[in-house]
């Protein structure tokens, strides 16, 4: 690390968001930690402030005409910064990958695949070379014309169309057709073409149930509808549609969710046939290089991969395309990613794998005498990966850069050379950096509520209770799960565990939450073209016992509550309902006729009509991302002046909108409809949030814990299954320790709560551990470890085994 009294970056007076006037040095060409609890002004300080400065200085490089652009998109406010030099900034992805993504698209290794077989494939005699373009299943000239380039089709069976063949046609046997007047008109059809509408399915003749689901004729015939005594209808001409011909036909034109979901019920997704499932067309599939197919090489795992490469470098036109693709695959290899296959799509990953598929990608062509920006590195990694993650940060730092990391995680923070800690509080509470040096100079901040659990962790929350029943999963076979027996105790609190790609989400959310949910008859979430197919649970698992014991299902993961600024804390939980009711019942709102819709900035009325309601307008930073900046005409309070106008106890609904979660809490102290929703928020650590927070600006563990709140705040009966996707991400340890309390007491009340988790402290306070592994991918899917926490510790075969025994031990 270089002397401190030299090569400092040097922030004077910084005011972005809640950071109050601060003062603060760090070095250059150093690891530097931003730490403190969530809310205390870390994201501020790194990217609110460092990364939005380089990037100005970098615009006003650019062309004098960057300067306007600078003006719209803000600088960071501060009294001077000095020092700084060229800034990369790596956050975490919000939002959901889509279909066509995949680990090859990610990382980029496709593009390199891609031109290897254009330049140096093996082409059948008299065809043309191609160009790489065509060996890409996401570009016209390369897209499979039968499935568009998805390598899978929406089929129909007779078994997915007519679910229960002991009903009759008139007993709507083809459950797939429309309901309501269409669904009767298709069966008054066939009655006139001289089907039986009254026979059992399964006892019609074979070809008749053909022709009745898959035909593609469209007979018009004269239906006679029923005479009734409530209303008399007259002939009308009927044409007929297959239940096959409906539900493709809706699934390719509907514009409605609902209509598509319900369609989605009836169809299989399955590999399409003409491209074997590669996406791509004959003509490149025709094209082999180490005699195998450019589908075959993205099938491999990258390790496989790689040793296939390594065989074929003597070709001189495919040697600087086999180096630069041996590049990547060990960038990725190092990460513990050499397990997966450039054609996994991305929404199969976990969001531990697919958080270091973008750092490899990122930060494999390292710069010189740049800082970078990273925004929790380490969120969804076991303690195993990331010691694989801190090798590659120290490479980076050796290679002449800094490093400024917003970090929870303790591993990190102590193999920090720096340490900026900011708090003490979250929102107006936090805001100062209460210290800035070594790591050990730490140990004197009286104010720091990192210091403690760096220095002196509390011991983890733990109740050992004894299980009520258990829900046990047989024969579970799906992904890297294969033929695994698993128990989920009832009634108690427990962590998966299991190094990332493991099998911890495919078990949890893709198996166990999915069968409760069949169980209990809840509405699937069925996955669009961006998602993973829903699992069908009964085609995955062998036997599912124990599920009688469950009333309720409760799933909170990390989506995003909303992907535009429209949504946001307060209309997402519903306080702003009560909100709304309450401006509207003012004398004024009264007087002026405004109902409740007028307070809300989503619909004409009572909204800015320049942004929309949104508050901002984008800024078009020419080849640079799109930035945000406040509306000119309401400067970010989303109404217009007549709304405005109207005041609650001297404040508009803007001004409401503005408040934190605990200032609120004062505010409407004596309104329960809304104080209720703002007392869970508080609950689940989430105080320092303003109301009005827009969704995009959301991490994934506030989305979470906004979930989690909205759930809380409604009227629980009976058992309720609790399951969350690591609950911690994003937050500090003295946060952890507050929402662990909280799920600790939803299970005192008799509930069942499973979190999938990386977090040892979490895992050591549980009642049951589940640990799979031992790896991940084709390495894992294996039950390594099960039961109590400190028999779990013991375990020989289990990565986990050694974290949890070193907290179990420090905790005494």
């Amino acid at each position: 690390m270089p002397d401190h009294d030299s090569s400092m970056v040097r922030l004077r007076g910084v005011r972005v968001h809640n950071l109050r006037g601060v003062d603060v040095d760090f070095p250059r060409d150093a690891l530097v930690a931003v730490t403190g609890v969530s809310g205390s002004g870390k994201s501020s300080l790194a990217f609110g402030t460092v990364y939005a400065e380089a990037q100005a200085r970098y615009l006003e490089s650019v062309a004098p005409y960057a300067r306007r652009l600078i003006d719209q998109a803000g600088t960071p406010d501060a009294r001077e910064i000095t020092g700084l030099p060229p800034a990369v900034a790596f956050q975490q992805a919000r939002g959901v990958a889509q279909a066509r993504s995949t680990v090859g698209t990610v990382t980029v290794l496709s593009n390199s695949l891609r031109l290897l077989f254009s330049r140096a494939g093996t082409y059948p005699d008299g065809a043309e070379r191609l160009d790489s373009d065509a060996f890409s299943p996401n570009t016209p000239a390369g897209a499979c014309p039968r499935c568009h380039g998805l390598g899978r089709i929406h089929e129909v069976s007779e078994a997915s169309l007519v679910p229960d063949p002991g009903l009759s046609i008139r007993e709507k046997a083809i459950a797939a057709w429309p309901g309501a007047w269409q669904g009767k008109n298709y069966r008054d059809i066939l009655a006139v073409l001289g089907y039986d509408v009254d026979r059992p399915w399964r006892e019609l003749p074979q070809a008749e149930r053909e022709w009745i689901l898959f035909t593609d004729e469209q007979p018009v015939v004269t239906v006679h509808p029923e005479r009734t005594a409530e209303r008399i209808q007259r002939p009308y001409q009927g044409t007929y549609q297959s239940a096959r011909r409906y539900v493709l036909h809706t699934l390719a034109t509907t514009q409605s969710t609902t209509l598509r979901n319900r369609a989605l019920q009836y169809v299989e997704v399955l590999p399409c046939p003409a491209c074997d499932g590669s996406g791509l067309r004959p003509e490149a599939l025709a094209v082999t290089f180490a005699g195998a197919t450019i589908a075959d090489l993205a099938a491999l795992p990258l390790t496989v991969l790689a040793e296939k490469l390594r065989a074929e470098q003597d070709d001189s036109v495919a040697r600087v395309v086999v180096e630069d693709l041996l590049a990547r695959i060990e960038a990725l290899v190092e990460l513990g990613l050499g397990y997966l296959a450039m054609d996994r799509a991305t929404p199969t990953l976990s969001a531990g794998e697919l958080q270091r598929l973008r750092l490899a990608a990122t930060l494999r062509s390292t710069l010189f005498g740049v800082v970078y920006v990273l925004d929790e590195p380490s969120a969804g990694l076991h303690p195993d990966d990331t010691q694989a993650l801190l090798r590659v940060l120290d490479r980076i730092r050796a290679a002449g850069n800094s490093l400024l990391v917003v970090e929870h995680e303790p591993e990190i923070i102590r193999h920090s050379d720096w340490l900026v800690d900011v708090g003490p509080g979250a929102g107006e509470h936090g805001g100062l950096v209460l210290y800035s040096g070594p790591l050990d100079g730490l140990r004197t901040s009286a104010d720091s509520v990192t210091r403690a659990h760096l220095f002196d962790p509390p011991a983890p929350v733990g109740k050992h209770r004894t299980p009520a029943g258990k829900v046990e999963l047989r024969g579970v076979s799906r992904h890297n799960l294969v033929e695994t027996d698993v128990d989920f105790p009832l009634g108690v609190f427990t962590a998966v565990t299991g190094v990332s790609g493991s099998g911890k989400t495919t078990l949890v959310t893709g198996i166990l939450a999915a069968a409760v949910r069949d169980h209990l008859g809840a509405a699937r979430s069925h996955a669009g073209d961006d998602e993973e197919p829903v699992a069908d649970t009964s085609r995955h698992v062998r036997s599912i016992t124990g599920l009688d014991a469950i009333n309720r299902l409760v799933e909170v993961d990390q989506r995003p509550i909303g992907r535009t600024p429209r949504s946001n804390l307060a209309t997402y939980t519903g306080l702003f309902d009560g909100v709304r009711k309450l401006f509207a019942a003012t004398d004024e709102a009264r007087r002026r006729k405004y109902s409740a819709g007028r307070f809300s900035f989503n619909v004409d009325g009572g909204r800015c009509e320049t942004c929309q309601g949104e508050g901002a307008v984008a800024v078009e930073l020419l080849f640079l991302p799109s930035s945000y900046s406040p509306c000119p005409a309401c400067h970010g309070a989303r109404y217009n002046p007549e709304t405005l106008e109207i005041r609650y106890r001297d404040k508009s609904i803007a001004d409401v909108l503005a408040l934190t979660v605990d200032d609120a809490r004062d505010f409407f102290a004596d309104v329960p409809a809304v104080a209720r929703s703002l007392e869970t928020l508080h609950d689940v650590g989430l105080s320092y949030l303003t109301l009005g927070q827009p969704a995009t600006e959301l991490s994934g563990g506030e989305a979470q814990r906004i979930k989690l709140a909205t759930e809380l705040q409604r009227t629980r009966r009976g058992h309720t299954l609790f399951v969350l996707d690591e609950p911690t991400t994003g937050l500090h340890p003295a946060d952890v320790e507050v929402l662990m309390r909280l799920l600790h007491t939803l299970v005192d009340a008799g509930n069942t709560v499973v979190v999938i988790e990386h977090d040892m402290t979490v895992a050591a306070g549980a009642d049951h551990v589940i640990d799979l592994g031992p790896g991940g991918g084709d390495e894992g899917g294996s039950v390594v470890a099960v039961g109590a926490p400190a028999e779990v510790a013991r375990a020989g075969a289990s990565r986990t085994a050694p974290y949890l025994r070193e907290v179990l031990e420090t905790a005494g």
